[in-house]
């Protein structure tokens, strides 16, 4: 077991926008979050990364809490918007800092990205632009990218896949259907049904804070999700 929630509430003025009795993630899962704005879906992966504090209950990784803990830092890692770039850096400055964290040699870092050459599509390296320079797209291709550096056991992606032309979005999922095979836990909020039943395992339905369906993916799955969202 790499997740266990219990009993976890997040409140902000009074109002609760996380409610979860309990929850289990197992090592090599490939999990989906949908749910409409508001969900809680953010907000669950903000408390997973202790980047914010449960108003009560408790985010167990590998049997140890989470909150003031470093242990899960060294196999987990996370891209969930532009706000974790460092945006005065190029791309190769912002890789190889990323790399030093995880003890990487630069010509490690450098060998490493050339997996991504399809993903990246000659629009990322070698441009000298600063990072704040470049597309919502590019942003997001980056923020993955240097994620996966850490070649984590546990990987949180929050809407990977927006302001992603069609073309990367096809090689993304690839990706992540290899980080399946390859044992990775993965975590990823989406709104697009088709790309995340396409993807995992396992789909968990939130509303208001709350899960209301946890699916395990089968060829029912999408029109399941969309029978529900259209009522």
């Amino acid at each position: 077991m790499i997740l266990e929630i219990t009993h976890l509430k997040k409140t902000y003025a009074g109002r609760t926008v996380v409610d979860i009795e309990h929850l289990t993630v197992s090592a090599g899962d490939t999990i989906g979050l949908v749910g409409n704005n508001g969900a809680g879906k953010t907000t669950l992966f903000r408390m997973i990364l202790d980047l914010i504090r449960p108003s009560s209950g408790e985010i167990l990784s590998r049997s140890k809490t989470v909150a003031g803990n470093d242990h899960w830092k060294d196999y987990t890692s996370s891209y969930l918007d532009e706000g974790f770039l460092i945006d005065y850096l190029t791309p190769q400055e912002y890789f190889v800092f990323i790399g030093s964290l995880h003890h990487m040699h630069v010509t490690d870092v450098m060998e490493h990205l050339q997996q991504y050459e399809d993903f990246f599509n000659g629009e990322i390296l070698n441009k000298d632009k600063y990072i704040r320079d470049y597309s919502k797209g590019n942003q997001n291709k980056i923020g993955i990218a240097a994620a996966l550096l850490q070649k984590p056991a546990l990987l949180i992606l929050d809407e990977p896949f927006a302001n992603l032309d069609p073309t990367t979005q096809i090689r993304l999922k690839a990706h992540l259907k290899t980080l399946r095979s390859d044992h990775v836990t993965t975590l990823i909020s989406s709104h697009d049904l088709n790309h995340v039943t396409d993807v995992c395992t396992r789909i968990i339905l939130m509303e208001k804070g709350e899960i209301i369906k946890d699916l395990h993916t089968d060829r029912n799955t999408l029109a399941e999700l969309e029978a529900y969202f259209s009522e």
